[in-house]
């Protein structure tokens, strides 16, 4: 069991949120739902996006630090989209025992870290025709993380919803997917437990 520090997707908290939230609980571990966005939650990504570039990425980095500040340190930062990036922005910040980015991994370059935290292994999955997936991204946190000595597995499922565990979201949830997806995070969350 371990304290978890959940970040939502640029939709805001919604039931891919609370279903993941769920699954942890179920598995034995604390979890904190970060919500940046207080309460606000969108169903279209271009309307989210605005709001995002409204408060400004800047803003939301803030958010993530200050909304783990009575956390532990050794929690695990995990976030789904947007909330990938605040996972591992909270990371280089914080001490933690792991990463679990899903449908969101950026090069931290881009969010001002030096590099990846030092052995902090770390999770991305994705699905392989996301729209808003950049390989690109994804490379470069995998190369991030091996030069900081941490060990990284990257998961591709089949299909092109970009939250993909999401039950509110029928035309990109995927069932077999999901149950694949929450197969390893617990599994990963098991192995960096108490």
């Amino acid at each position: 069991m371990t304290d978890i520090a959940l970040f939502h997707s640029v939709l805001g908290v919604r039931a891919g949120i609370t279903d993941a939230a769920t699954r942890l609980r179920a598995d034995g571990h604390r979890v904190l739902i970060v919500d940046q966005y207080g309460g606000r939650s969108f169903d279209d990504y271009d309307d989210a996006g605005r709001f995002v570039e409204q408060v400004g990425f800047p803003e939301l980095m803030r958010r993530a630090v200050q909304a783990v500040q009575d956390l532990p340190d050794g929690f695990i930062a995990a976030g789904f989209s947007n909330g990938g990036g605040m996972a591992e922005h909270v990371a280089t910040q914080r001490p933690c025992r792991g990463v679990l980015m899903l449908s969101g991994a950026l090069p931290v370059s881009m969010l001002g870290a030096q590099g990846w935290p030092a052995a902090v292994p770390a999770q991305i999955h994705y699905s392989e025709h996301d729209p808003f997936r950049s390989q690109e991204w994804i490379d470069a946190v995998v190369g991030d993380a091996h030069a900081a000595g941490a060990s990284i597995e990257v998961f591709d499922y089949p299909g092109s919803g970009h939250l993909f565990t999401d039950p509110s979201l029928p035309q990109e949830y995927d069932e077999a997917a999901t149950t694949l997806l929450w197969r390893r995070v617990l599994a990963f969350c098991r192995a960096l437990g108490d």
